[in-house]
């Protein structure tokens, strides 16, 4: 690779850290060309691309892009792969369904809207973790259950007991 290469690789990879909110970075050392095809077209279909490049081109790339990587820089060491999404689970779980299969690829850490998490033990926690969405859902959905249990209860036949009762201090008062 020359070195006008180079600097298109950096270019291209820092584009991608800049655009990107959610970036994988696995190993693949050790998978046949027929799994690592396999592999890229399960990620493909899951709405992840993927790259392989040179560490030390990721890590300019990771420091031109002006977002902080942290601890995200130092697995950068043998094979490197990087996967983009825009589905903040979808490269975690398309790694766990093909290592179901086999071994690989191994996690090396992710960043994930401004979160690190390093190392193959993590996969499990981001592949729990809970989007936006889905945290904006829970959300409404606990500030809705007050209002059903009155709802439900004035509807049932205490509610009508509560009902008249209330209607009868009403009555009383006036």
């Amino acid at each position: 690779m020359n070195k006008q290469e180079k600097h298109e690789v950096v270019a291209e990879l820092t584009e991608t850290f800049k655009n990107n909110n959610v970036v994988y970075l696995a190993d693949t050392t050790g998978l046949s060309a027929n799994a690592t095809n396999a592999f890229r077209r399960m990620l493909f279909n899951s709405g992840v691309s993927m790259r392989m490049a040179k560490n030390t081109l990721i890590n300019i790339a990771m420091e031109n892009s002006g977002k902080d990587f942290g601890d995200l820089k130092n697995v950068l060491s043998g094979t490197t792969c990087v996967m983009v999404s825009e589905n903040l689970k979808a490269p975690a779980k398309a790694i766990k369904t093909f290592r179901d299969k086999a071994q690989l690829p191994v996690l090396k850490g992710a960043w994930l809207d401004n979160n690190v998490f390093v190392g193959d033990a993590t996969l499990e926690d981001i592949i729990n973790l809970k989007s936006k969405e889905e945290l904006i859902g829970d959300v409404i959905a606990m500030l809705q259950t007050p209002a059903r249990n009155v709802i439900s209860a004035l509807q049932s036949n205490a509610g009508h007991k509560i009902a008249g009762l209330v209607k009868a201090v009403s009555e009383s008062k006036s």
